[in-house]
């Protein structure tokens, strides 16, 4: 129920990463950035320089000390703590853009810088606690505490009504939605340490410069400085709102970054979601509803050409994956099931989250494509992550560029002639509990409910145990084609497994990839 609340009230970022960031004390002195926060000259390499300047020096926290009145929040407290809608950046001067800002406490204590850029040149964006509505006006300090994070807001659904489709708040997170849809899985600048025993180290995003949107122009530019001990970064961001129905909220992004120390598990433009249950994996959760899920299945689509559909899970241990590949063109989290039927959710609304696809833009060189599954007992924490893990590792006092497309939307930004993958079901097999039933649904161009079912081959195979009684049948409802079989594991603790859809010709689905355990 927490999470229900953080969703709806748009502030909700991984409560699995926040949870152990948010008790880090800050240090004696809080670092200050080189920089004026006054103001000044702004180009498009400020962010930039100022990255690469300080990696050379040791990292230091960020001022997270608070005032007594608020040090303590709790959710329901902090959230109560309103923006007021005519302090928004650019409120009445007839752009198609607004920005308002959190208030720090609860899980956000640090002080993120907040410049606007005007002409070539930054100046601060002004505090004042009276730019917030308190249900408590204990909670009204003098002090210029500063903000935590930003909200955008645009004519996303309707042309005369402003509404919320992007937040940048907590550590290095943001989310935003299209038409339509609401609030699911985030994204990062930078991950590092995922999945890793020795723990994570979380960057965050220190300062925002917010450039002032050319009036009648549908996208606005965010500039971001990261910051960490092991990293520091620049990131520039091109947002173009999809504000008709089936459009995606693209986000045009360019990252530098800076090791202050070698890096062996990095994580490119990764992305973070929640997945709770669905049909494949439901042995041990106890829930009234089809499925609860942010996203469904990572996707990816290789240098080599294969598209891959890997259906997430929610494991008894936590499981990784790596995806080796060269120049990719692409992967991303997606939520393929778009009915309310396929989760009877009638607070959450599964079926109008969003997915998030992310395509390089140049060459991206060997690498792998990261999958983190992480044990959840339930749909409070962000238990799933994605990302892109250079080859080689990121080195201290080099500087690395990686740019990127992200597509915020209902699927695939792409047309495949591919059929896909549109279900997966796993459940026992009777009198032998040993074993799992498998049911797998492809629909597409290229599978069509025409085709007879003799020139179809389901081609499966496991690393380890038996696959047995191979079946495919004419699905109706979808219009393509449902494939079944049984796997036996015998002694196996962990097997891979594999299918596609072939006629005669070769492979025409999506390659359906599956990490089986007990």
């Amino acid at each position: 129920m927490f999470r229900r609340e953080l969703v709806k009230a748009g502030v909700a970022t991984s409560l699995l990463t926040l949870a152990d960031n948010m008790v880090k004390p800050s240090s004696a002195q809080a670092a200050k950035l080189p920089l004026s926060v006054e103001g000044g000259a702004f180009t498009q390499s400020t962010v930039k320089q100022l990255a690469e300047k300080m990696s050379h020096s040791a990292y230091s926290a960020p001022d997270q000390n608070l005032p007594k009145a608020v040090n303590n929040l709790d959710f329901d407290r902090y959230r109560k703590i309103v923006f007021r809608k005519q302090n928004a950046l650019w409120a009445g001067q007839n752009l198609k853009f607004q920005v308002e800002f959190f208030p720090r406490g609860f899980l956000y204590r640090p002080k993120i810088e907040m410049f606007e850029v005007v002409d070539g040149k930054y100046a601060p964006v002004p505090y004042d606690a009276n730019f917030f509505t308190y249900e408590d006006e204990s909670l009204r300090v003098k002090e210029n505490l500063g903000y935590a994070g930003l909200r955008i807001y645009t004519y996303i659904n309707r042309p005369d009504v402003m509404e919320e489709f992007c937040v940048f708040l907590g550590a290095s997170y943001f989310r935003a939605v299209a038409n339509g849809q609401e609030y699911g899985l985030s994204a990062r600048g930078f991950a590092n340490g995922t999945g890793d025993q020795k723990g994570e180290e979380f960057a965050l995003f220190r300062a925002f410069w917010i450039e002032r949107p050319v009036a009648g122009v549908d996208a606005m530019v965010i500039h971001a400085l990261l910051d960490s001990p092991s990293v520091t970064g620049a990131f520039r961001f091109n947002i173009r709102p999809g504000t008709r129905p089936g459009d995606s909220t693209i986000f045009d992004v360019e990252s530098f970054l800076y090791p202050r120390k070698a890096i062996a598990s990095s994580g490119i433009a990764p992305l973070t979601g929640m997945y709770y249950f669905d049909a494949n994996n439901r042995q041990h959760i106890d829930d009234w509803r089809n499925a609860a899920h942010d996203s469904e299945g990572l996707s990816l689509w290789t240098g080599g050409g294969e598209q891959i559909w890997r259906p997430l899970s929610n494991p008894l241990d936590l499981q990784f994956s790596a995806f080796a590949d060269n120049a990719p063109e692409g992967f991303g989290l997606l939520q393929r099931k778009r009915r309310f039927e396929d989760y009877q959710d009638l607070a959450l609304h599964y079926e109008r989250r969003p997915s998030l696809w992310i395509e390089p833009i140049g060459n991206w060189g060997p690498g792998s494509v990261d999958l983190v599954e992480i044990p959840s007992p339930n749909e409070v924490n962000d238990n799933i992550v994605a990302f892109w893990r250079p080859k080689e590792g990121l080195k201290a006092g080099q500087e690395y560029a990686f740019t990127y497309r992200m597509f915020w939307g209902k699927d695939h930004p792409s047309h495949t002639r591919l059929a896909r993958v549109m279900d997966t079901r796993i459940g026992a097999v009777t009198d032998h509990p040993e074993a799992r039933f498998i049911s797998i649904d492809f629909a597409g161009d290229a599978a069509p409910e025409t085709l007879s079912p003799a020139s179809l081959k389901l081609q499966a195979s496991a690393s380890v145990g038996v696959i047995r009684n191979i079946a495919i049948y004419q699905n109706p409802v979808i219009r393509g084609w449902r494939t079944t079989f049984e796997f036996y594991p015998g002694d196996a603790k962990l097997a891979e497994l594999r299918c596609a859809l072939a006629d005669s010709q070769g492979i025409i689905s999506e390659q359906w990839f599956y990490r089986w355990t007990p």
